[in-house]
């Protein structure tokens, strides 16, 4: 089974550019954890604090990050802040009228493969070429032009014309050479 593109930690996104987006986001998450000192709680919450401010995560997978932190601040208890929500940004339903429509889960769509079509295409196609290469064979072989398969025959053939050429004119001139002898 081919593997979704668009699928990043467990996450199908709607289309390429989101998933890059997602991709990103867990290398931003990587990059944090390593440098992060869970320790310093002050240090947490400022971190915390800035990504929700320069809505740092825009995916589900940067808003789990921030959940997780949100946790740990929340365990605190010597933070002399409050905590700021999470802001998503985001709509989950959408609002004609009075009535709230839920949009329906998009799932990638399963290919159905039609094997049969593609195999009868095959064998024509096949066929075309095999038919083809025959009739490139044919005319390769009754040309006068050479190639490959007749340059011997093509070749004897010119410098015998050449040769036979050459002997008329020997013969022709060695004959106009008596008729001058037999004249004198």
């Amino acid at each position: 089974m081919g593997e979704n593109k668009n699928v990043v930690r467990g996450y199908c996104f709607g289309n390429a550019e989101d998933a890059e987006i997602a991709r990103q986001e867990v290398k931003k998450i990587e990059y944090l954890e390593q440098h992060m000192d869970y320790g310093k709680p002050e240090k947490i919450y400022l971190v915390y604090r800035k990504a929700v401010e320069g809505r740092i995560f825009q995916t589900p997978i940067g808003w789990e990050y921030l959940r997780s932190l949100q946790t740990k601040l929340a365990e605190c208890k010597n933070l002399e802040e409050p905590v700021p929500p999470l802001g998503l940004y985001t709509v989950f339903a959408h609002r004609v009228g009075d009535e709230i429509r839920v949009p329906s889960p998009r799932l990638p769509e399963k290919k159905k493969h039609d094997y049969k079509s593609k195999f009868i295409v095959s064998v024509l196609l096949n066929v075309i070429l095999f038919i083809s290469v025959g009739i490139m064979f044919a005319i390769a072989l009754t040309s006068d032009e050479p190639n490959i398969l007749n340059y011997e025959r093509a070749l004897v053939n010119k410098y015998s014309a050449w040769e036979q050429e050459l002997t008329e004119r020997e013969n022709y001139l060695r004959e106009q050479e008596r008729v001058k002898q037999a004249e004198e």
